[in-house]
């Protein structure tokens, strides 16, 4: 792992809705990602996992903090500081749908061809490399052909993961990128992501799933109400839990859940947590 990290937040804190009836999204995250390094984001639905993802690729404004990227502090960048970094592959974003990413209207060749013309590379060899990325997303490239609604949902979403791939960024976040697939795209999208892991591209995993970032991830970040309550080295996280509602995610995990924890337990720890 390089001294720098690829990812720093510092302090970041956001907050929806009109003044007089703001809600806080998410409370004072700090966070860094090494190069190579997978850090899973958990967390239930409304924890601020997304909100977290979006400040750091700037499609939500944070309150406070800082989030540094590859050494680039963006956390007062306007669209146009923006689109010049998106458009040079620092940063990808891999979205949970696959169809909010990919532009119906265009063959899956041309999806993945775009972000590297807009680079300035030739078209022969923006194609190679989208052939050689499907492969590695395991597709045949007989799907270049075709169009996103013409694929089904594993299929695109592997595509979307290879168009985020194509442009070889120092970091990926992907969002939820297997909760929409049934057990064998799930399973088939996590080993291509330990392939990407070993391949020493660095990643922010983000999932309700504590099962799904267990084997993948380095570290794990646990997202509750807002604030990160626990981060640390994944078997630790897991094997020695130190917050009630990690405990809880552990528990409640299917993989994970040892045979003495029964339902006694995690019914006194959704009490602990008033949930």
């Amino acid at each position: 792992m390089s001294a720098q990290p690829v990812l720093r937040v510092s302090g970041l804190d956001v907050y929806y809705g009109p003044r007089h009836r703001r809600r806080h999204a998410l409370r004072d995250a700090s966070l860094t990602l090494g190069s190579g390094e997978v850090v899973g984001v958990i967390g239930e639905t409304g924890s601020g996992k997304s909100t977290l993802a979006r400040a750091i690729v700037g499609l939500v404004r944070p309150t406070a903090g800082r989030v540094v990227i590859d050494g680039e502090d963006v956390t007062g960048y306007r669209n146009r500081q923006w689109r010049s970094l998106r458009r040079r592959g620092v940063v990808q974003y891999v979205f949970q749908d696959p169809l909010r990413s990919l532009d119906p209207d265009l063959t899956i060749e041309d999806s993945l061809v775009e972000p590297l013309l807009v680079q300035g590379i030739f078209r022969a060899e923006a194609v190679t490399r989208a052939r050689a990325y499907l492969s590695r997303v395991r597709l045949d490239e007989e799907l270049l052909r075709r169009l996103p609604g013409e694929l089904s949902g594993g299929q695109r979403q592997r595509v979307s993961l290879a168009r985020a791939l194509v442009a070889e960024p120092k970091l990926v976040i992907l969002d939820e990128p297997v909760s929409a697939l049934d057990s064998a795209n799930r399973v088939g999208v996590l080993e291509i992501l330990k392939e990407l892991r070993a391949g020493g591209v660095s990643l922010m995993f983000i999932s309700h799933d504590l099962g799904s970032v267990a084997g993948l991830a380095d570290r794990i970040a646990v997202l509750y109400q807002g604030a990160l309550v626990e981060t640390g080295p994944a078997e630790e996280v897991i094997a020695r839990p130190a917050h009630a509602y990690t405990r809880l995610l552990v528990n409640s995990a299917p993989t994970l859940r040892s045979a003495s924890a029964g339902r006694a337990e995690r019914e006194a720890l959704r009490a602990l947590l008033g949930t």
